[in-house]
């Protein structure tokens, strides 16, 4: 198992990355929040932390490779338990993880099902079930940034606010800056429920239009 790849960050695109060691190069997949804290590595020297799994159906042996990569390795301690959950395989566990995991285990440790169902392909049902099965088991990754414990009443990101946050990083800004731009922006204007009208909000913000 390849546990971990040392090497030089040649692109990076949405979800994977392509990391140089020696004369090869890895295409290693990514969650988002990974994607953005690596945006201004490209040709600078990274670590990775990371998994293999095999991607397609076992009894028609077309059974592809594939790396997944994390900034750390409780990160991807918690990826394995996150995927562990019935219904939340490795693509749909990397597409939803567009906000820190401090964040989202703070969320299933407290039973936050409506931050868990405004994460991309995360539902009702599945926020439901895994609150259900990891409720209690990932207090260790329900951390803040600054080393405390999360804050239990971070703010829940609705649908709109995860959808206008993808937006912009597709657009090439940094994720953690959008976080606090886009909870700067609905609190400033409450009434704004859409990413149409969220997006030339948070810009205008950025640009150091008042608004």
């Amino acid at each position: 198992m390849i546990a971990k790849i040392d090497g030089k960050l040649v692109s990076l695109e949405t979800d994977s990355a392509l990391v140089q060691v020696g004369a090869i190069c890895y295409e290693v997949m990514l969650p988002g929040y990974a994607v953005s804290e690596l945006a201004n590595s490209i040709s600078s020297d990274v670590s990775l932390c990371t998994m293999e799994y095999f991607e397609g159906t076992p009894g028609r042996g077309n059974l592809i490779p594939r790396l997944v990569g994390f900034l750390t390795t409780g990160e991807r301690e918690f990826f394995a338990k996150y995927t562990s959950v019935k219904g939340m395989g490795v693509k749909k566990g990397l597409k939803s993880l567009t906000i820190p995991i401090s964040r989202i285990a703070s969320a299933i440790e407290t039973g936050d099902e409506k931050l868990l169902m405004s994460l991309p392909a995360v539902g009702k049902r599945l926020g439901q079930l895994i609150i259900a099965e990891l409720k209690g088991k990932l207090e260790d990754f329900a951390i803040s940034e600054s080393g405390g414990p999360a804050a239990v009443n971070a703010p829940a990101y609705d649908a709109f606010q995860i959808e206008a946050m993808e937006i912009l990083i597709a657009w090439g800004e940094k994720r953690n800056e959008m976080m606090e731009f886009i909870e700067l922006a609905c609190k400033r204007h409450p009434d704004v429920r859409t990413a149409e009208e969220l997006v030339p909000l948070v810009y205008r913000m950025k640009q150091g239009i008042e608004v």
